[in-house]
């Protein structure tokens, strides 16, 4: 399902005029640092020659071809910072960075929200955290030879901001302004009212746009013309829908900056799109494609077969992923008012019948979601601490009683596929919920059936839909599985036109204001926002506050946890499963780093092409 990066989109997925009589005038003191950190500490020195986790001496040459990272399987635009469209990958700052835009800073896979100086030499950060000044590199520059300016990166908050995907208005809104104070320095100023705690590091990657190339070309319109870009990598070929192909700067200003040595390494990243997982799958085994991380568990299992695999051609791996594995759910769309009493939300959590779906259909591979900060420190766990306790307790009369308590925990089964125990729960909780069944039919007060339609895109992942809508059956609720095309899949989506449908949100290591995107009441009823059941609600809001706001890493362990048994007591979503793992496979042609970064995959922009390798498996394909 999509992915969303926030690192980006995860990837996902991390400003005019108060200031503007400050134009070509000195900021307010303030220490320039080579780096920035949500509280303030920094693991490399302003002198470093390059991250602990890459290989400084990795060449460069050859091609990669993979799938996307975020789950897409098409693609009608070279414009991703837009609502209408869908963008094609690794063009906006998705998963792991933009390969055609620089940002100002970038961000360390082995720090937990550090980062470090590309476009912006340096950066001044005031006390309390209310603005920060970027200087800018004399060197940068876009791929036409003209320099990238403060100009641009002025231009870039506010097309985002104001013209560009909602998503950016809800994750700027505490941005007031962004100014060029000088070509090479830009100050934005944050509301000392808001949550600024993160706010320097937010506006710090957010990839820069030209100003210039847009003051030609429409910025809100989807376009396959290629932009102006600046990165390590410019856009190649592009066949719509099918794939994009991104070809390496060689005189690229950035090269030998330290946050770049050893890194984007391929002379050509090609993305392959496909809309059957089958026909992927088979496209892989045949070598259309070199590298692909594998979702399906039923796969991972069963399907990798064949000679390239025998003759271990194919590697594979399993990467132990450091970072939360996010949320993964069935999401309830609580903009329709079948689904605005709690306990209509809980029994579609005990129809979910996971230990036998794992057991079935996933060969035992997953574990069940109960938090939507799973594996992580963020999850609550046990009962909740004085800490989480303070930031509750004002809020006690709104909040179910389970709060309070043990940590939220799905329901479970005994795996062999009845589940009657729950599904009797279920009816219950429907009945009290003022459902009377009729003929093995629910139907409330009006007379009508309570039916429920989940929304899909992919087929393969009907077996795991499916019998869910059975046991929906068995308790009277009505459910249709609708499987559409992925344009209109999307398009429903960001309407908000569904019942149910399944989503994955991939967090970073220290939650910020991407909450909100997902979470909270401004962002309910965005048309294309992260919010997608429309969550409403005072305290979700304030706890989310509480995290911006929080000092130190303790504070914000602290405020996570309180928003989590928040989230989940309330039945929200139905919790699914995850894998704190990155499962992969790839044609033996690539080296890579003796360890991958604790907090990041790291494949297309830290791997390298080894030409024995390449030459020895061509020979032995008779290639």
């Amino acid at each position: 399902m999509r992915a969303f990066a926030t690192a980006a989109f995860a990837v996902f997925l991390s400003i005019g005029s108060v200031f503007a009589n400050l134009a070509g005038a000195s900021p307010a003191a303030a220490a320039p640092v080579h780096g920035l950190s949500a509280f303030g500490a920094l693991k490399y020195q302003p002198d470093f020659k390059h991250f602990d986790y890459v290989n400084p001496q990795a060449p460069k040459g050859g091609t990669m071809a993979l799938l996307p990272v975020g789950g897409k399987t098409t693609f009608d635009s070279l414009n991703p910072f837009i609502l209408e469209g869908t963008g094609a990958e690794g063009i906006d700052a998705d998963d792991p960075r933009s390969l055609v835009y620089d940002s100002l800073m970038v961000r360390a896979y082995d720090e937990p929200d550090a980062v470090y100086g590309l476009v912006a030499e340096s950066a001044e950060l005031a006390p309390d955290r209310t603005w920060v000044v970027f200087n800018l590199r004399k060197q940068a520059r876009w791929h036409d030879g003209t320099p990238i300016t403060a100009a641009d990166v002025a231009f870039t908050f506010r097309a985002l901001k104001d013209k560009g995907h909602p998503r950016f208005a809800v994750v700027l809104a505490d941005v007031k302004d962004a100014v060029a104070l000088s070509p090479s320095q830009v100050k934005f100023s944050f509301d000392p009212k808001g949550a600024v705690r993160d706010l320097p590091m937010v506006v710090a990657q957010l990839p820069i746009l030209s100003k210039a190339w847009y003051t030609k070309n429409e910025f809100t319109k989807p376009s396959l013309q290629p932009p102006l870009t600046s990165g390590p990598y410019t856009i190649g070929k592009v066949v719509p829908g099918r794939s994009v192909s991104y070809e390496r700067v060689k005189d690229y200003w950035g090269k030998d900056l330290p946050v770049s040595v050893g890194r984007m390494n391929f002379d050509t990243i090609r993305l392959e799109y496909y809309q059957d997982r089958a026909i992927a799958m088979e496209a892989f085994l045949a070598g259309a494609y070199d590298f692909r991380e594998e979702f399906t568990s039923k796969t991972w299992a069963t399907e990798y077969k064949g000679p390239g695999i025998d003759r271990k051609w194919i590697l594979r791996d399993t990467l132990k992923d450091n970072r939360p594995s996010g949320a993964q759910f069935f999401f309830i769309n609580l903009r329709r008012d079948k689904f605005k009493d709690v306990r209509v939300r809980e029994a579609l959590d005990l129809a979910f019948d996971f230990e036998w779906t794992n057991r079935a259909i996933f060969y035992g591979a997953y574990g069940r979601t109960s938090s939507v900060f799973e594996n992580s420190e963020l999850a609550a766990t046990g009962m909740p601490s004085p800490a989480e306790l303070a930031l509750l307790e004002p809020y006690r009369k709104q909040l179910p009683p389970g709060v309070f308590g043990p940590a939220f925990e799905p329901p479970k089964s005994d795996g062999q596929g009845g589940n009657r125990e729950n599904l009797r729960k279920a009816v219950t909780l429907l009945q009290q919920a003022g459902f009377v069944m009729k003929n093995g039919v629910l139907a409330g007060k009006d007379g009508k059936p309570l039916t429920l339609e989940m929304l899909n895109y992919e087929p393969g992942f009907e077996r795991v839909l499916l019998p869910y809508m059975e046991s929906l059956k068995r308790i009277g609720v009505q459910g249709a599985l609708r499987t559409v095309d992925p344009a209109q899949y999307e398009q429903r989506v960001k309407e908000f036109d569904f019942d149910l449908t399944m989503d994955r949100i991939a967090w970073p290591n220290t939650p910020g204001v991407e909450q909100r995107a997902y979470w909270s009441s401004a962002a309910a009823d965005v048309k294309g926002s992260f919010n997608l059941g429309g969550i409403k609600n005072p305290v979700v809001d304030a706890l989310i506050r509480a995290i911006l706001e929080a000092k130190d890493r303790p504070a914000l362990i602290a405020a996570a946890r309180a928003l989590d048994r928040v989230i989940m007591f309330n039945h929200y979503m139905v919790p699914q499963y995850y894998k704190g793992s990155h499962t992969i496979a790839w044609w033996d042609k690539y080296g890579r780093p003796k360890a991958k970064p604790p907090f990041e995959r790291g494949v297309q922009d830290l791997w390298w092409y080894d030409p024995a390798k390449a030459k020895a498996l061509a020979a032995a394909r008779g290639r």
